[in-house]
């Protein structure tokens, strides 16, 4: 962490260091303040979304109430505005990953669509019949869906990494997948529905041994860790706004600029092109290659402004009070009788995903929200995790920085009522 002198934000700019403080921290959420079912809310659901800080809320109506324009087109100061803002929120991207360039940054509109971009665009032009992909276990739908379709159309093959008891992905098993048949390796850093931290950079250097480019699901990495791509190496990695404290319907693919370069756009239309007649179309460069239309401009204002929030605090400072909070709430839940949790990695983010024995985990979650707790439940758009711990759904609470071992203790003492209603 930079001292207070040298503290920058994403795009450069110097700002003042504030101490983390969680009380502080939690009344810059302004829906932190409300009361559901007349109690405090408790919001223990961050893997699906995060709640925004006042100074997003405030970015987003700045922009419609006095730069609204659309943006790369205007000759006319109120466009020339909103691009600068949009584009100085690249940058700031830039800087928060440490990509290489601003021109490897994509704005789409979630880490789903960014990920499909890379299937469509990278995925078919590159892979063939009986080629091999390689995904793990423990992957969102999101990552799972699109390769199927591509191998599909292609007549490729999905190849599966198990993932242990605790939830661990399996490097042994993985090494003995990469053949020369592997073209392609997609995995996420974090897994939503378990927690646990995949070992990204080793799973990379295995592949890059291979010569084979790797995609990493960093949707519910950024928002508890700092990350480098640079120091990661891998090809492309994906997140989303809305679960790193920014608005939702904006998302970012970082892609290395020579794949970027060499590869088809995804959709076509405005912005995405630098000449069109009905014989040829010539493409614009990177990164509006793969932009097509009018995008999510307050989007992607809002992002800047959360990753000038976050590095205002550090992530240094939110993943040290987050790791304590996540052992609190691990040894605080795992010791309620009856409970048993799913995900037990050594490396492990905020989500502790459990299940109540003789209750079902819509009713955990139904009656913890007459408490004002809200958790959710379901199979969090990773079935095939489910079915490796044969549940049908899990409950789940998730993390954020401005949670507080109080909170914690409600949701244990929630839980408790609930084995009370069930007898």
């Amino acid at each position: 962490m930079n001292s207070a002198s040298e503290l920058l934000t994403a795009d450069g700019r110097q700002m003042p260091h504030r101490a983390f403080d969680v009380q502080t921290i939690r009344a810059d959420f302004p829906i932190l303040k409300r009361l559901i079912h007349g109690k405090p809310l408790i919001y223990l659901d961050n893997a699906a979304t995060s709640q925004k800080p006042q100074v997003v809320i405030d970015t987003l109506m700045r922009y419609y109430s006095e730069e609204n324009a659309n943006i790369h087109r205007g000759a006319y100061s109120l466009s020339e505005q909103a691009t600068q803002a949009y584009e100085d929120a690249r940058l700031k991207v830039r800087h928060f990953i440490n990509a290489p360039s601003e021109r490897e940054i994509i704005f789409t509109r979630s880490v789903s669509e960014a990920i499909n971009l890379v299937v469509h665009s990278y995925g078919r032009k590159y892979i063939k019949a009986g080629d091999e992909i390689i995904i793990s276990a423990m992957e969102h739908h999101s990552n799972i869906v699109p390769w199927q379709i591509l191998c599909e159309e292609k007549g490729a093959i999905l190849r599966v990494v198990p993932i242990s008891d605790a939830g661990e992905f399996q490097l042994d098993a993985y090494e003995k997948l990469l053949t020369p048949r592997t073209k392609f390796v997609a995995v996420t850093q974090v897994s939503n529905a378990l927690g646990s931290i995949t070992p990204v950079r080793q799973i990379i250097d295995l592949a890059h041994q291979h010569e084979i480019p790797v995609l990493i699901d960093g949707a519910q990495a950024v928002p508890h860790f700092k990350v480098d791509v640079q120091e990661l190496d891998c090809e492309f990695y994906g997140f989303s706004g809305h679960k790193l404290y920014g608005p939702t319907g904006i998302g970012i693919l970082y892609g290395k600029a020579k794949l970027l370069e060499a590869m088809q756009p995804y959709q076509g239309g405005g912005d995405m092109i630098r000449s069109v007649t009905f014989e040829k179309t010539i493409y614009a460069p990177i990164p509006s290659k793969f932009e097509a239309g009018t995008p999510h401009i307050a989007g992607g204002i809002g992002l800047g402004a959360a990753i000038d929030y976050l590095e205002g605090i550090g992530m240094e400072e939110i993943n040290a009070y987050e790791q304590e909070l996540l052992v609190y709430a691990m040894a605080a839940v795992s010791a309620t009788p009856g409970v048993r949790i799913f995900g037990t990695a050594k490396e492990k983010a905020g989500v502790i995903s459990f299940s109540l024995e003789g209750v079902h985990p819509h009713d955990i979650a139904t009656i913890l929200d007459q408490e004002g707790i809200a958790i959710r439940t379901g199979h969090h758009c990773a079935q095939p995790v489910m079915d490796r711990f044969g549940v049908p759904a899990m409950a789940r609470a998730s993390l954020a920085f401005y949670n507080t071992k109080e909170e914690i203790d409600a949701l244990v003492a929630g839980i408790h009522k609930v084995k009370e209603v069930f007898g």
